[in-house]
C-alpha cells in the first residue's frame, strides 16, 4: 500500500527490544504521529482498560509487539506466566483494535510456533504438524493462537490483520538478566563479565551442538514495516487465509560453539570455553525458510558479527551509566 505518514501507529511493547526498533524505523520513515503508552499508563493485561485506550485516541495501524518473553530456563520455571500473559496480550489488544475500526495491525510471533522436528529450514506450512519442543510450549501455543485471532478476525470480518514470525533476535533493548535471558544478551553479558574478573573459562549451557538462526532487531524492525506496507492484494496473493503469517530471519544459522566463539572475539575473551551438557539444549536446528519473504521485496542486511558488536557497544555503554542491573 502507498504509506501514508499521517497515519496514526499505535506501537504495543514499545519499551522492548522490538517495540523500540520499530519505534526508530517509523520515526526514520518519517510517521508523524507514533503512539505508545508504557506499562504504567496502560496495563494490556486489563481487557477494560485496553478498550478504554483504544477508544480515547484515533488509531489507524497497530504494531503488536508487546509480549512476556525470556529464554528457556524462564519458559520452564514460568509456563502459566508465559502462556496466560501472552494469551491476554494478543486477544485484548486484536479484539478493541477491531471493536473502535482499526483495519491494519500486525502482529510478531516466534519461531517456536513450529514443531520440534520440523523439516529444515522452517517453511510457513509447517505450523501445527507436529509436536513443539516442550521447554517453550506454552509460549509458543500462545503465539500460534495470535496467528489464529489475525486470521479469524480477517475471515469473519474483513480485517487486514497481518503476522510475521521472527527467528532468534538480538540488539539494543534486549533483556540481560543472567538467568531469564536469551542466548545472545546471556552470553554477552557472560563473556563481559569473565573479561572484567579476568577469569581464564566462561561455561555454556548445553552441548554446543544446536544451530540458531540469529536476526539484529533492526533488519526485524525493517520487515514488519515492509510487511505492513504491502498492498492488500500482494500480501493475500503470497498467503493463504488459514495460513497468513511470514517468516523474518536471515535465512543464515550457526551452531551454539560457533556463536560463543564470535562473542568471545567480539568481547575480547581469550580464555577457553566449556559446555555444560546437563543444560537442556532445545530443539536441535531452527532455521527459517524466508523465501517468501525474499519474494515479497526484502532480505536482511546486517551480518552477524556486525550485528553483535554494535550490540555489544551498545551493551557496554548502558552497563557502564547503570542502565542495566
Amino acid at each position: 500500500m502507498a504509506r501514508d505518514l499521517n497515519q496514526a501507529v499505535f506501537v504495543a511493547g514499545h519499551r522492548g527490544m522490538v517495540g523500540s526498533a520499530i519505534v526508530r524505523r517509523l520515526k526514520a520513515l518519517g510517521y508523524s504521529t507514533i503512539l505508545t503508552a508504557s506499562r504504567e499508563e496502560l496495563n494490556l493485561l486489563d481487557q477494560a482498560a485496553v478498550r478504554e485506550y483504544f477508544q480515547g485516541n484515533r488509531i489507524d495501524q497497530v504494531y503488536l509487539a508487546a509480549a512476556k518473553v525470556g529464554g528457556i530456563h524462564a519458559n520452564n520455571s514460568y509456563p502459566a506466566d508465559f502462556i496466560y500473559e501472552n494469551l491476554m496480550i494478543e486477544a485484548n489488544i486484536v479484539q478493541a483494535a477491531h471493536s473502535t475500526g482499526v483495519q491494519k495491525l500486525l502482529f510478531l510471533g516466534s519461531s517456536c510456533i513450529y514443531p520440534k522436528h520440523a523439516p529444515q529450514p522452517m517453511q510457513e506450512e509447517a505450523l501445527l504438524t507436529g509436536v513443539l519442543e516442550p521447554t517453550n510450549e506454552p509460549y509458543a501455543i500462545a503465539k500460534i493462537a495470535g496467528i489464529k485471532l489475525c486470521e479469524s478476525y480477517n475471515r469473519q470480518h474483513g480485517r487486514d490483520y497481518r503476522s510475521v514470525m521472527p527467528t532468534n533476535l538480538y540488539g539494543p533493548h534486549d533483556n540481560y538478566h543472567p538467568e531469564n535471558s536469551h542466548v545472545i544478551p546471556a552470553l554477552l553479558r557472560r563473556f563481559h563479565e569473565a573479561v572484567q574478573r579476568g577469569d581464564e573459562e566462561v561455561v555454556i549451557w548445553g552441548s554446543g551442538k544446536p544451530m540458531r538462526e540469529f536476526l539484529h532487531v533492526d533488519d526485524m524492525a525493517a520487515a514488519s514495516v515492509h510487511v505492513m506496507e504491502l498492498d492488500g492484494e500482494t500480501y493475500r496473493a503470497n498467503t493463504q487465509p488459514m495460513l497468513s503469517h511470514i517468516n523474518v530471519g536471515s535465512g543464515v544459522d550457526c551452531t551454539i560453539r560457533e556463536l560463543a566463539e564470535t562473542i568471545a572475539k567480539v568481547t575480547g575473551f581469550a580464555g577457553r570455553l566449556s559446555f555444560d551438557a546437563s543444560k537442556p539444549d532445545g530443539a536441535p536446528r531452527k532455521l527459517m525458510d524466508v523465501s517468501r519473504l525474499r519474494a515479497l521485496g526484502w532480505q536482511a542486511g546486517i551480518g552477524l558479527k556486525e550485528g553483535l558488536a554494535s550490540t555489544y557497544n551498545w551493551y557496554g555503554e548502558n552497563i557502564s551509566r547503570g542502565r542495566i542491573s
